[in-house]
């Protein structure tokens, strides 16, 4: 009987976070590749109902506070547009995504950087300090217990 009870409170949670959960937190927006050159192509894309009207990407960072509407429909769903970076500032950005019935779509970044190279800023001497750090610790970590192990056996050999 508790089983049963457990079981039909749990389905009546259920069904009310279901009707309690908007649909726009359902909504997703993507952005690919999340790292592109200058002048590069970015594709935004989210999973806004194209029945429900267009989408609208709000881009902004660096140098950027824009708009783009979509109207074309995503392979998997949704609606997609593409985003030339020509003329874009080095930075991250962020998409933010309005769907056609006025519900939030989402929002997702990515990093424009300059062609062929690092990010401005990131990489550098600076950067790779740590991984050399890392790589340095863990590489004489290796010889210590190589070393240790060698010697272990050489005494074992001895004594015996």
């Amino acid at each position: 009987m508790k089983a049963q009870s457990f079981l039909g409170s749990a389905a009546f949670g259920v069904g009310l976070g279901a009707l309690l959960l908007p649909a726009a937190a359902l909504a997703d927006t993507r952005v690919s590749p999340a790292t592109t050159p200058v002048g590069g192509t970015v594709v935004l894309t989210t999973t806004c109902n194209p029945n429900a009207g267009d989408a609208i990407f709000r881009v902004t960072g660096p140098d950027r506070d824009q708009n783009v509407r979509s109207t074309t429909a995503a392979a998997g769903g949704g609606l997609s547009a593409e985003l030339f970076t020509a003329g874009f500032t080095l930075g991250t950005y962020t998409v933010a995504t309005t769907c056609g019935d006025g519900s939030d779509g989402g929002s997702a970044t990515f990093t424009v950087t300059p062609i062929g190279g690092a990010q401005a800023g990131g990489g550098g001497r600076d950067g790779d300090t740590g991984v050399l750090v890392a790589g340095g610790v863990l590489a004489a970590g290796a010889l210590a217990g190589g070393a240790y192990a060698v010697i272990r056996r050489r005494r074992a050999g001895a004594v015996a």
